[in-house]
């Protein structure tokens, strides 16, 4: 049997319906930042340090984000359904 569902929403309905974070202010504040920064030093910037305030608080919360993931994925195997 195959069962195909088409949800049509837009990006801002799926972030809300998955219950995540609107972060769009945030970024728009980030690159802000980041255009500010790159007109101030424009000879001889580096493009990683600019994201390196920003990288430090993300990278905890991808690692969280992966712990949670595979936590999620490892609670769902094992488990088998019986008939009979």
């Amino acid at each position: 049997m195959n069962v195909k569902i088409d949800i049509d929403v837009t990006p801002e309905e799926m972030r809300k319906l998955l219950g995540l974070p609107d972060v769009e202010a945030f970024q728009r504040q980030m690159l802000d930042d980041i255009r500010a920064r790159m007109l101030e030093g424009a000879e001889g910037y580096d493009p990683l340090k600019l994201f390196q305030p920003y990288l430090a608080g993300s990278l905890a919360s991808w690692d969280l984000f992966q712990k949670m993931f595979s936590a999620a994925v490892g609670s769902g195997q094992g488990q088998t359904k019986t008939s009979n």
